[in-house]
């Protein structure tokens, strides 16, 4: 529902998203402004996620002419790997208390041949709460994101506020796999972005961990939460779960921890609630090559 808020609001500026349909290989990927909000120090952020129209082939983009902010610091944290499909509210880019409400940036990306500018501004249309759901549960009370932990007693991690200049730094080695560990709390309320019963069955809360930046392949094992509290819609829930990450490549990778809870994908198109976190992890040892 955003990206076609985001469509109609894009083409009364004059900008045009590409018209491609979703095939397996060689289409193109658009960014997708979710919203704004402003932060308790005055400053301005935009939450901002994409549109992989591929839907088998995952699309590497270095920083550069292809993949660049403008104006101003060409690298504002933005992914240069894309998943396929529709990725809600990736990052967030933090802009000084001074940005005017009709100042813009453009966030250019250029893919299979297809090359879009598409603009970020504090339209009044855009205001989100990303810590708390617009929409009230079935108990009148207001969604919030989960809150994940990497440590028992770690820092807390809440909303979709990842970003590069506050990723979490770890160290791995090529081909041995890198352990985390993920504890998870929720207040197991959700929002389906027009007040309707949640449909089918979902886990109170889910966690991808994917490949956001580097030079190789990230193998991520599956990921499972065990329940130790609730379980169920509106019963306040808590749970642990522990995968592994292993680099195929030596260098400097960005993964990115995507937690969901009731509401699902997205955030039940309410702009609230789920909670992103960036690891940086310095992969050392050799390449390893034939398998070996």
């Amino acid at each position: 529902m955003a990206l076609l808020v985001s469509g109609v609001l894009l083409s009364a500026q004059g900008v045009q998203l590409p018209s491609n349909p979703a095939r397996q290989f060689g289409a193109s990927v658009t960014p997708a402004y979710e919203g704004w909000f402003d932060n308790p120090d005055g400053t301005h952020s935009f939450l901002i996620g994409y549109y992989n129209r591929n839907t088998q082939a995952e699309v590497d983009v270095p920083l550069g002419p292809n993949n660049h902010f403008e104006p101003g610091n060409p690298d504002m944290g933005q992914p240069t790997h894309f998943l396929t499909r529709r990725r809600f509210g990736m990052f967030v880019v933090t802009m000084p208390k001074e940005f005017g409400k009709t100042q813009k940036l453009n966030w250019v990306l250029s893919v299979n041949g297809n090359s879009t500018s598409i603009p970020f501004y504090m339209h009044t249309d855009y205001n989100i709460t990303p810590l708390k759901s617009s929409e009230e549960s079935p108990n009148r009370e207001f969604n919030t994101p989960p809150v994940l932990r990497f440590a028992e007693a770690g820092p807390k991690f809440a909303g979709p506020l990842g970003s590069v200049a506050s990723a979490i730094s770890k160290t791995a080695a090529v081909g041995t796999p890198m352990p985390i560990d993920i504890f998870a709390d929720d207040d197991a309320l959700y929002s389906t972005g027009g007040n309707a019963p949640m449909t089918g069955e979902r886990a109170p809360v889910t966690v991808a961990v994917t490949k956001y930046r580097g030079p190789g392949t990230v193998t991520v094992a599956p990921i499972k939460f065990a329940n130790t509290k609730g379980g169920k819609a509106m019963e306040p829930y808590a749970g642990k779960a522990s995968t592994t990450a292993t680099f195929s490549e030596p260098g400097d990778y960005i993964l990115h921890v995507n937690g969901g809870d009731f509401s699902g994908n997205g955030g039940g198109g309410s702009g609230c609630c789920w909670t992103t976190v960036m690891m940086k992890v310095t992969v050392t040892g050799a390449a390893r090559t034939n398998g070996q």
